[in-house]
């Protein structure tokens, strides 16, 4: 596609939608210099943390990411066979117009090849999905995974938001930032892919940033908040680019001198070996888990173990755990967006036994009885959400485990 074609495209897409500025007599101020020349050189990385944008951003795919940013996309997605989809307000809604014909088996490789080195084009030839960030000025910044699927070539690309927004903002109660005091520890912030685990990290760690003396390492897969150093130190390290997996990048980390490391997802034995271990020996560690809910989360860090380690592990955990977060998020009622429920533990005295015996099933009755030490079940999130009119009954009951102690709690 021409820089010619490009323009039409973007005048098309414009016209589609509303204006970003209001002003329907012009181009919002985002597509000012997206223009000309201007949308097709090599997009440099610039600025703090380990940026990608090896070679550069296709014209058609510089117009799509004009599109999502100008709706307030969260995702688009390209899959073979279908129209790019956007993602807003968590539903899908494919792109329609010039430009968003259904796409074959391999444009999106035609799409994201010019952004990608030498050394991922191989990768990805090998069988590999890849995993990058990309600034494309003045958009902002995009999480991309390339894949294979059955029908060719797909790819997901997350608009990453340009601010850090603190706990308030995202609906979460500013007495986590507590959680980022201790010296030591592991807190866990879980929940399905989508649900915010990346900014509420990321918000915390802005917070350590802001108020203490510290040296953070994060360890990213891909880095998604950049952090510009403030009273604290940050590096920021990129799976792929900085180091090969998170075991060997936290290993290493641990050599560094740390006070606080940041493990963007504990994926497998050795790197939950190394975080529970860094935890335990003087650490402040702050990770995510792909689980819905606090025995969940305690059952999946154990069974990564062999069975002959899990009675150590459970002993390991009891000591280092600090506390977890879980959160997902639900529609709101008036159909503009969604909102955080969360379930917090705090790992008290009671809760560490469970953890050593393993009797994992009964962390909810210390959830239930803990609310003075700042716990909070999901129920208790979701209550609060639809007594405030922010959800619905009915979408606080699907996304309840326990819907008995919901329904006591709504009387």
């Amino acid at each position: 596609m021409e820089t010619d074609d490009l323009n039409r495209l973007i005048r098309s897409l414009n016209a589609s939608g509303e204006s970003a500025s209001g002003d329907a007599t012009g181009d919002p101020p985002l597509l000012e210099h997206v223009r000309g020349e201007e949308i097709s050189p090599v997009f440099a990385a610039s600025g703090p943390g380990p940026l990608v944008a090896d070679g550069g951003v296709s014209p058609r795919l510089a117009a799509l990411l004009v599109e999502t940013v100008r709706r307030s996309g969260t995702d688009l997605l390209l899959v073979p066979g279908s129209a790019p989809i956007l993602r807003l307000h968590g539903a899908l809604e494919p792109l329609a117009g010039p430009g968003a014909e259904r796409l074959n088996r391999t444009d999106a490789w035609d799409l994201l090849s010019p952004s990608l080195s030498a050394d991922r084009r191989r990768r990805f030839a090998e069988g590999e999905a890849i995993d990058l960030s990309l600034r494309v000025d003045p958009l902002g910044r995009f999480r991309v995974n390339l894949h294979r699927t059955r029908g060719g070539t797909a790819a997901a690309i997350r608009v990453l938001p340009k601010r850090i927004p603190p706990l308030s903002e995202l609906g979460l109660p500013d007495s986590l930032y507590e959680l980022t005091k201790a010296s030591r520890g592991l807190v866990l912030v879980t929940g399905a892919t989508g649900s915010g685990k990346t900014t509420t990290l990321a918000a915390l760690v802005d917070r350590i940033n802001r108020t203490s003396r510290r040296h953070v390492v994060t360890i990213e897969d891909p880095v998604e908040y950049e952090h510009a150093h403030g009273t604290s130190i940050v590096e920021q390290v990129e799976i792929g680019a900085d180091a090969p997996t998170f075991a060997a990048a936290l290993v290493a980390a641990l050599r560094q001198d740390p006070d606080v490391i940041l493990v963007g997802e504990m994926r497998d034995l050795e790197t939950t070996r190394a975080a529970l271990t860094a935890a335990e020996t003087g650490h402040l560690v702050l990770a995510t888990l792909h689980t819905n809910d606090v025995p969940q989360t305690a059952n999946r860090i154990t069974d990564i173990f062999p069975a002959e380690q899990q009675a150590t592990v459970r002993q390991q955990l009891s000591l280092a755990l600090s506390a977890v977060v879980c959160q997902q998020l639900v529609p709101r009622a008036d159909g503009k967006g969604r909102v955080v429920a969360t379930e917090v533990l705090v790992a008290t005295d009671g809760v560490r036994a469970h953890l050593r015996k393993g009797t994992f099933h009964q962390l909810h009755t210390e959830l239930t009885l803990g609310r003075r030490f700042g716990m909070m079940t999901m129920e208790d999130s979701l209550a609060r959400l639809v007594k405030a009119g922010t959800i619905t009954e009915t979408e606080a009951r699907l996304r309840s485990a326990h819907p008995d102690d919901l329904v006591a709690l709504l009387k």
